[in-house]
Order: structure tokens, then C-alpha cells, then sequence
């Protein structure tokens, strides 16, 4: 398993959430297996979000395409009020 880790800046959380749900079957046909959308209580400006997948790979190869297609521009991409930091994690086993 894998987590695609995204936060980012936002101008607004319903124009951001709208935006977030015309990219619902993309996240389906990736493999997206779960999703997570959290807001700090003190920044409502700012957004964090968990994808997770089933494989590292699948997790970069969506972060790719946030990063090439999604991000790219203002018109796919409303809402975004700056530069998204994201980053593929994966679970750590303790022993």
C-alpha cells in the first residue's frame, strides 16, 4: 500500500471541492482505494489530502499526472492558490 500525500493552498474550499470531485473518475480509474480530505483548524486557507493505492507506483504515477495535467493550469485547477507539495508515502512496520 501507498499514500499519495498532497497540501496545498487554497482560495477558496468549495470552489477547491468542486474541483476535487470533476476528477472523481480519474481518481477511480488509478487506483485511488481511499480518500482522505483534511483542513487545519487555524488555516482555512490550506488543504491536506490522502489517496492511497494499492502500489508505490501507481501512487507516483497519479502524482505525475496532478503534476503535468491537473496542476498545470488555473482552468483545471481553481481554487489552487499555490504551489502543491506532494509526496508518495508508505507504510513504516514497526517490529
Amino acid at each position: 500500500m501507498a499514500t499519495l500525500h498532497i497540501e496545498h493552498p487554497i482560495s477558496d474550499l468549495q470552489v477547491w471541492l468542486s474541483a476535487f470531485q470533476r476528477f472523481a473518475d480519474a481518481r477511480r480509474g488509478a487506483g485511488v482505494t481511499a480518500q482522505r480530505i483534511y483542513q487545519p483548524v487555524e488555516d482555512d486557507k490550506c488543504i491536506l489530502l490522502q489517496l492511497d493505492f494499492a502500489s508505490v507506483e501507481a501512487a507516483a504515477a497519479f502524482k505525475s499526472f496532478l503534476e503535468t495535467v491537473v496542476w498545470a493550469s488555473a482552468e483545471t485547477a481553481p481554487g489552487l492558490a499555490g504551489t502543491p507539495h506532494a509526496r508518495v508515502l508508505e507504510p513504516v512496520i514497526v517490529p
